[in-house]
């Protein structure tokens, strides 16, 4: 049940963004040409004449604003070089006491 609510919500966004875009691309149309909003208002060339379209044309359309603070992220990265140090070291002393290295048969 859950996910069928869940489901019908996202379809039902769809349609109502699809119309509020074309609302407002309607609207600057409108704006943009005077005689297309005259077919719809035969008053839209009187200066007393308001409507969504005029009140869009100037500017005074209400929105909300939202003001985000922005934050810088602060990384820090310490950077050290590595040094790597070789030193020579006989191999006898990792061998448990009385035992010394095999000896090679080349030798004797």
């Amino acid at each position: 049940m859950q996910f069928r609510k869940q489901h019908l919500i996202k379809l039902a966004k769809t349609p109502f963004g699809v119309a509020a875009i074309l609302l407002v691309l309607l609207l600057n149309l409108l704006a943009a040409s005077p005689s297309l909003h005259e077919r719809f208002h035969a008053d839209a060339g009187n200066s007393e004449h308001q409507c969504a379209v005029t009140l869009f044309a100037h500017g005074q359309v209400d929105s909300a604003t939202i003001d985000v603070p922005v934050s810088p992220s602060l990384t820090f990265v310490a950077v050290v070089p590595s040094v790597e140090l070789s030193v020579f070291r006989p191999a006898i002393e990792n061998l448990p006491a009385g035992r010394a290295p095999p000896v090679s048969s080349a030798n004797s």
